[in-house]
């Protein structure tokens, strides 16, 4: 069940924090899918846990009353704040917890001071880490913070997050983005492929085990009336008189197999 957010600073309770800046929130398509890519593979990562919240192009106000001093990063994780829906994320209204994760999805259209302010925000006010992927270069960077300042990820390739658990793969043409149990993030289209081959593979199996026991059933009843059939010869020949070890040899059964039927 989703947990509302409901903790407001008394002093902070009037201020109106603006939800945008009817900017779009990507300038591509190649763009707008890795954005989904990491922020719904992101979701779905931390769906089970109720204190992790996950955004995509969403305000980030870290100054109380300040509506200025704003940032809405491509993606967001913030620990330690529950699920919910938010018009913009305050950090004044968030137990003043500023998102430990940030990522940004570039396109041709962004510039170098663009970048370099969000960059320059994330480290004053507080992320642990950084990443900026380029789904045209196929290039990924990535900061860690270090006490106060935001340090280069030198080896990004096969890096792994220390606060996500994701590990970051740079294949010749993409990037490939790997949860903890191995699986990787897909997109939507991606998503509902697995999911039919799954049903596929579940639909096989069942049809496999009904005609298994399909065959088992005929198996068992074959077995029912060939002993039924056995039944009936045994008491008909008992009826003339025969031996035990008579109809034994009759019928190609042992004097055991005999007194057993003849039990019945």
């Amino acid at each position: 069940m989703v947990r509302q957010v409901t903790e407001f600073d008394a002093a902070d309770d009037l201020v109106i924090y603006p939800e945008t800046d009817d900017e779009p929130m990507a300038q591509n398509t190649l763009q707008f899918i890795w954005i989904v890519i990491i922020k719904e593979g992101l979701e779905i990562l931390f769906a089970s846990n109720p204190d992790v919240f996950v955004a995509g192009d969403l305000f980030w106000y870290p100054i109380a009353g300040d509506i200025n001093t704003r940032y809405a990063p491509d993606a967001m994780v913030v620990f330690g704040r529950p699920k919910g829906h938010r018009g913009s994320y305050v950090q004044a209204r968030e137990g003043n917890i500023a998102p430990q994760v940030i990522f940004e999805v570039l396109s041709p259209g962004n510039r170098k001071k663009e970048m370099d302010d969000k960059f320059d925000f994330d480290q004053k006010y507080g992320a642990e880490e950084y990443y900026i992927y380029d789904p045209d270069r196929n290039i990924l960077k990535g900061w860690l913070r270090s006490n106060k300042t935001l340090k280069p990820i030198k080896n990004i390739n096969n890096w792994v997050s220390p606060r996500l658990g994701i590990k970051f793969v740079l294949a010749p043409t993409t990037l490939d983005i790997y949860r903890p149990d191995g699986r990787k993030f897909v997109t939507p289209v991606e998503l509902d492929e697995l999911y039919q081959q799954a049903e596929q593979r579940a639909n096989a199996e069942q049809q496999r085990a009904n005609a298994e026991q399909q065959r088992a059933d005929a198996e068992q009843q074959r077995a029912d009336a060939e002993r039924q059939a056995r039944l009936n010869a045994v008491s008909q020949l008992l009826q003339t008189g025969m031996s035990v070890e008579q109809i034994a040899q009759i019928l190609s059964l042992t004097v055991q197999e005999v007194q057993s039927l003849n039990s019945l």
